[in-house]
């Protein structure tokens, strides 16, 4: 007696991705993508302009700091004396907690702070080209 053996198909499956699933993938990507650039170069200038703020602020606090420690008198006369920002700046750094050396370093690129007087004190301006910013 014959026994027949039958022997069921059996189907290879592959298991990679077809060109056009691959192509889809990265065109859904790709839209992502374009889609979230410009937020995140919104979000890095708005987080630029928020230093700049946050550090403008800082150094009118530590002018307020001077006038209290050097009494208002020599404050104003240190104050006459220094002629450039950045010799100003150089009065204010000791009062401001891990600041730069120079005054270009602690703004962020593109930021300008002008100082004002110390009698009567005015805060300290802050532009961004010809733009003064409100803060």
């Amino acid at each position: 007696m014959k026994t027949s053996h039958s022997h069921p198909r059996t189907t290879r499956r592959s298991f990679a991705f077809s060109l056009v699933e691959m192509l889809a993938s990265v065109a859904i990507i790709g839209t992502i993508t374009f889609l979230a650039i410009p937020n995140l170069v919104k979000m890095r200038g708005d987080a630029e302009r928020n230093i700049a703020i946050a550090r403008a602020e800082a150094i009118n606090m530590s002018m307020a700091t001077l006038i209290q420690v050097r009494g208002r008198t020599q404050a104003v006369t240190d104050w006459a004396g220094a002629s450039t920002d950045q010799a100003k700046y150089t009065l204010l750094n000791p009062y401001l907690a891990y600041a730069e050396v120079n005054l270009t370093d602690y703004i962020p690129n593109g930021y300008i702070l002008t100082f004002n007087t110390l009698d009567p004190l005015r805060k300290a301006t802050l532009t961004q080209g010809t733009t003064v910013i409100a803060y």
